[in-house]
């Protein structure tokens, strides 16, 4: 970073500010600065000090990258993010002595930045290990389900060539939410010869496809929605085979099964993909600030649909909130996952029982939000709604579950479930961690299981509601 350069973005702030619809008190208080000194910064009269770069990242992590796409600037934001981890156990450094650290020793920033990610990445490993080894589900792993989840997790959720595939087709096909379902069936005639019909399919049968005849059938008691996502599905296994192809290859999994099933979760996700394609349901996404219902009115999908594919939007250049997405079944069971954020979810056994998904799947079609603070000091905004999947038939119970969404704190002036939360309020955040097993937690009356890295220590003379305490 070359000594003497300052950055004036005054119309980048300004319009920032309006985004967020907000007046200059508001943007001021934000950013911890007057509101004279914010209007010369908008005027360019004055250029952005390191403080102000490091509330402005702080307050919009998303936008701030797009103010200075200089890679010192970028490798300050990045340094400053990793420097300010509450996992670290210190207190955050300062913006102006961080800045002078990277002008001095700009090597040194890019290495501690490069081993902060390294180390993230060593934590998760550790976690996922020992939760393995500590869970009766230990043999279960590495079964071909996890594998999977595994390599779309590695992937971050993202498929690129796949991604990028579908928004082109969406595009030629002009798709929309007023329509989907037959262009669809008019795309799978015209393109591939593939006829379909809509029936009543027996038992649980949804979609059926017969490669001789190039007939598909779509059992017609399911809601829109999911009939047009099954189309889809069926489209992008045409028009994308190649790629799919190429990244089940590529993957190594070793095992006809699993590849098969990466298969299939690759077809679900082009198909999420077509019906949302990137650029436009990220900026509608930005716009309605992440309102999943109208969200998902706007481009035809369900809720479910909606929230997943949130959890994918992170193209480089053009990422969306970095979200945390899971379903949880009336169990307890985690029966998807993916987190973009620090927060990551079980891989055996039960979520924390403090986290607001599991009141949710016991009220369905109520949303619930929490503010919820992990072991590590991380603060998340969590979103959960309790959902009802018909059946279509008396004899066949409804699938009930529910679905969340979350992100951590900084980036909830984008996400409108967190208006109305106590953010700043230390005491208004619910202790939550991944699961007992991993939570080192003291005190908490909700503990199901000790932690497996931790003594425990009996009274016998004097009972609490856990009836062991944590060393």
């Amino acid at each position: 970073m070359a000594r003497g350069i300052r950055l004036f973005v005054g119309p980048k702030v300004r319009q920032l500010r309006l985004d967020q619809r907000l007046d200059q008190a508001a943007m001021a208080h934000l950013l911890g600065i007057s509101v004279s000194y914010l209007s010369q910064l908008e005027n360019d009269d004055r250029p952005l000090t390191a403080k102000v770069k490091a509330a402005l990242a702080r307050a919009f992590p998303l936008d701030w990258s797009s103010f200075d796409d200089r890679q010192e600037e970028q490798l300050l934001g990045a340094f400053n993010w990793a420097m300010a981890s509450p996992a670290v156990g210190s207190p955050a450094a300062d913006p102006e002595r961080t800045e002078r650290l990277l002008l001095h020793y700009p090597d040194f920033a890019a290495r501690y930045v490069d081993l902060h990610h390294a180390w993230r990445q060593a934590q998760d490993r550790i976690a996922m290990m020992e939760e393995a080894l500590a869970s009766d589900a230990a043999p279960a792993a590495r079964m071909p389900w996890e594998l999977v989840r595994d390599w779309f997790h590695e992937a971050g959720n993202y498929i690129h060539a796949l991604d990028c595939r579908a928004e082109d087709l969406a595009e030629e096909l002009g798709l929309d939410a007023a329509d989907a379902e037959g262009r669809l069936i008019a795309a799978l005639l015209e393109r591939h010869y593939c006829t379909t019909e809509l029936l009543d399919t027996p038992g649980d049968m949804q979609r059926s496809f017969d490669p001789d005849t190039r007939h598909l059938s779509i059992n017609a008691a399911l809601p829109p929605q999911t009939r047009a996502f099954l189309l889809a599905v069926q489209l992008m296994r045409f028009e994308a085979g190649d790629i799919l192809a190429e990244i089940v290859a590529s993957a190594q999994l070793g095992d006809p099964g699993t590849d098969a099933l990466l298969h299939l979760g690759l077809g679900n996700y082009g198909a999420g993909a077509l019906l949302m394609p990137y650029r436009r349901f990220r900026e509608a996404a930005r716009a309605l600030r992440h309102d999943i219902d109208p969200l998902a009115r706007a481009f035809g999908v369900s809720f479910e649909q909606a929230c997943h594919r949130l959890s994918t939007l992170q193209r480089p250049g053009s990422r969306g909130i970095p979200f945390f997405f899971c379903r949880v079944d009336m169990a307890g069971n985690i029966t998807k996952r993916h987190s973009a954020t620090r927060l990551q979810f079980a891989r055996f056994g039960g979520a924390c029982p403090l986290w607001v998904v599991h009141e949710a799947v016991a009220i369905p079609d109520r949303i619930q939000v929490q503010l919820g603070e992990t072991p590590d000091g991380v603060r998340y905004v969590s979103m959960a709604r309790g959902l009802v999947k018909p059946s279509g038939s008396y004899a066949r119970a409804p699938r009930r579950y529910a679905v969340a969404l979350g992100c951590e704190v900084e980036h909830a002036a984008n996400f409108i479930y967190a208006d109305g939360l106590r953010l700043h309020d230390e005491a208004a955040a619910t202790p939550i961690g991944t699961s007992c097993r991993l939570c080192p937690r003291q005190g908490c009356d909700q503990r199901a299981f000790p932690p497996i890295d931790r003594p425990i220590r009996v009274d016998p003379n004097h009972r609490h509601v856990v009836p062991y305490s944590v060393e």
